[in-house]
């Protein structure tokens, strides 16, 4: 048999004959001549290895060894690997935070001013008006004192690496005492016991998992001592036969001993959201006006701005993790300062920041808001994409999500689609697989679309997606 798959290996065009291709010509001044190289000969050994693997001479007589096929072949190839991995999706979930998403959108403004400084020179670590070597951290410090009520700030990569920081810089070696019912795990690998021990902290555990009193810090603390940390269980609830000692009272038992207290708030919120229908968050300027010496939170969370882990308090404090070697490796690049700093500048005015950050104004949609798109994309469809889908408007809850307001249930309208032409988890798999992915849910035997975190411009784009999947009559 060897010598019959010598005659078809022989059919295989070289590779210099494909590179001298018209269309081939036309990928390597678009993609460059080694990737294009390097496609080729995949493809050329994918070849090799069908014919090499089959005895059938009707299974090679059918192989597509034609040049243009082969080309064909290739550019398909070409264009799957030379897309981005990272890619836009439409997230129709209705989970507003969604960590695997990507978590907050940023606000239209943010995002300009990210282009403008990425594409430009600018003055990150540079004082115009000393002219001379300036902090990055004060494009955004200022506002974030004045937001928080806080005496100076500064900023990291996320709030995982703020609670660390904190902690190496001023409790290093040293005992942090936790309530037991505060010892929590956000997932990945941010456990409140991990991250004490990777900082060089001691973990020092008082109370129990539903019951820690103001007596139980006052017996556990001693020379060791070095702060007190609450954390706030943005993620989840105990309910019941509970209690935790409150932030001022806790924030008393530090000033008698001379021990700093630092309150990790996770998912921080500058403004209060009740009023828009959520669920009581503390907000951060509470928390600062409390006492405690140091607050961190996250910047992408309920902030709605990039990834970063923020931290206010004490200038004292905030200048002693400020001068910690680690802070360089966990400093901020401009990237994060320019949307950071956008971002900020809504919240000196709570409904100005609802009205133009994503992520606050998703949370506050009303239901009858988003019954209206869910009939503007109804519109949309066909007769025939009607008859093939069985659309409907359905009640359902939307979800926070990124780890804050575990409790609170958004209420919504969803777009239910039963289609008659495939199953359910057909077309979820279809939806997800094309570009711009879109991403349901399914739940009940139906795909459930819910439009609270998709964008104007994307109902169109769901239509179109939909509609392309319908068989032809």
């Amino acid at each position: 048999m060897a010598h019959v798959h010598t005659a078809y290996l022989r059919r295989l065009p070289a590779v210099d004959e494909i590179l001298r291709h018209d269309q081939v010509q036309g990928w390597i001044e678009q993609f460059s001549r080694n990737a294009v190289t390097a496609e080729v000969r995949q493809v050329l050994d994918t070849y090799r290895q069908q014919i090499l693997q089959t005895t059938d001479t009707a299974v090679l007589d059918a192989l597509p060894m034609a040049l243009d096929t082969i080309a064909q072949h290739i550019h398909v190839q070409l264009a799957s690997n030379q897309a981005y991995r990272l890619q836009r999706v439409i997230n129709a979930t209705g989970v507003v935070i969604h960590t695997n998403l990507g978590r907050s959108l940023l606000a239209s403004e943010a995002v300009e001013n990210l282009q403008t400084v990425a594409a430009s020179y600018s003055n990150l670590e540079y004082d115009l008006e000393r002219g001379q070597r300036g902090s990055r951290y004060a494009h955004v410090e200022a506002a974030l004192k004045a937001l928080t009520g806080a005496e100076a700030a500064l900023v990291v990569n996320n709030n995982a690496a703020a609670v660390f920081l904190a902690l190496q810089a001023l409790a290093a070696n040293r005992e942090v005492i936790v309530s037991r019912g505060q010892l929590i795990e956000i997932g990945g690998s941010f456990r409140i016991p991990d991250i004490m021990r990777g900082s060089g902290a001691i973990l020092r555990e008082v109370g129990t998992t539903n019951k820690t009193h103001p007596r139980d810090y006052d017996q556990a603390i001693n020379d060791q001592t070095a702060m007190l940390l609450r954390v706030h269980t943005s993620n989840y609830r105990i309910v019941g036969f509970t209690s935790e000692v409150d932030l001022p009272d806790l924030v008393r038992i530090g000033q008698a001993h001379n021990v700093v207290v630092m309150e990790d708030l996770g998912s921080g919120t500058l403004i209060d959201l009740r009023p828009y229908g959520l669920p009581e968050e503390p907000t951060v300027p509470e928390v600062v006006a409390s006492g405690v010496d140091l607050v961190t939170f996250s910047g992408d969370k309920l902030l709605g701005g990039p990834q970063a882990g923020i931290l206010v308090g004490k200038a004292a404090h905030i200048d002693a993790v400020r001068r910690h070697p680690l802070n360089r490796a966990l400093r901020v690049d401009k990237f994060t300062v320019a949307a950071l700093e956008a971002t900020l500048k809504f919240y000196s005015d709570p409904e100005r920041a609802i009205r133009h950050i994503p992520t606050l104004n998703m949370l506050c949609m009303a239901p009858q808001d988003i019954a209206r798109r869910v009939n503007r994309l109804r519109r949309r469809l066909s007769g025939d994409a009607q008859c093939a889908y069985r659309p409907s408007l359905v009640d359902g809850t939307s979800a926070v999500g990124g780890g804050a307001l575990p409790m609170a249930q958004l209420p919504t309208k969803l777009l239910a689609l039963q289609p008659a032409f495939c199953s359910v988890a057909d077309l979820e798999r279809y939806l997800r697989c094309r570009q711009p992915a879109i991403i349901g849910r399914i739940a009940q035997d139906q795909y459930l679309l819910d439009l609270r975190t998709v964008q104007d411009t994307e109902i169109p784009e769901i239509a179109t997606a939909l509609q392309e999947r319908v068989p032809a009559p």
